[in-house]
């Protein structure tokens, strides 16, 4: 089967390649088949907007992953207008490129005394013929997956996910450092969750053990 990743990011595709990679499925961007137009990400929480993602480039493909994401920092208010939330990349309405992010952000955490604790709440949905659905678990959920952001990035990049050079474990172990590839909220119980939901809805077969 061939699934079509709602993104051109190439880190969430290869986030997505790995993920699946016990599944029998050929996954696919929206650079591999020239498609540019966007849709408005007009949904309340990160599961509406992977949803609106996934539906509107249905169009292209009969089976579509859609996928967003939200920041949030436990130091200011989720109605504060500096909380990231549903607008990393926008957070003033421009579109910030991989190192504008990281000079916003280290600007926004100084700010905030140098060092704070930050967490992603991630929405996933699947289109198929039939539906789209989409998964997302609670924002106290999302919590427990949380981590400390810096004002201080390190010299390591990961295109796409330019935040992970800001951000660190407990331990302050960076999220750049060798093994460690996934930020926390897409790691262990809830990473067996939205996998099984994507292998579910999309009715993956695992690969044939050889």
């Amino acid at each position: 089967m061939q699934v079509l990743i709602g993104t051109t990011n190439p880190a969430k595709l290869k986030f997505f390649q790995d993920a699946l990679s016990e599944y029998d499925v050929d996954l696919i961007s929206l650079n591999d088949l020239g498609i540019t137009d966007e849709p408005g990400e007009t949904g309340r929480n990160p599961g509406e907007n992977a949803a609106i993602k996934a539906a509107f480039y249905g169009k292209h493909a009969d089976y579509v992953i859609g996928n967003d994401a939200g920041l949030y920092f436990d130091a200011i208010p989720l109605d504060d207008p500096r909380q990231p939330g549903l607008h990393i990349r926008t957070p003033n309405g421009k579109r910030l490129d991989d190192e504008e992010m990281i000079e916003y952000y280290s600007q926004l955490v100084h700010s905030l005394g140098g060092k704070v604790m930050a967490y992603y709440l991630d929405g996933f949905a699947v289109k198929t013929p039939e539906c789209v659905r989409f998964f997302q678990k609670s924002q106290d959920h999302a919590r427990l997956s949380a981590f400390w952001m810096v004002d201080k990035p390190v010299a390591a990049r990961r295109p796409g996910w330019p935040l992970d050079s800001l951000s660190m474990e407990f331990d302050e172990t960076s999220f750049m450092e060798e093994g460690v590839e996934l930020k926390p909220s897409l790691t262990g119980e809830a990473r067996r969750a939205w996998i099984t939901f994507l292998a579910t809805e999309l009715g993956l077969a695992p690969l044939e053990v050889k």
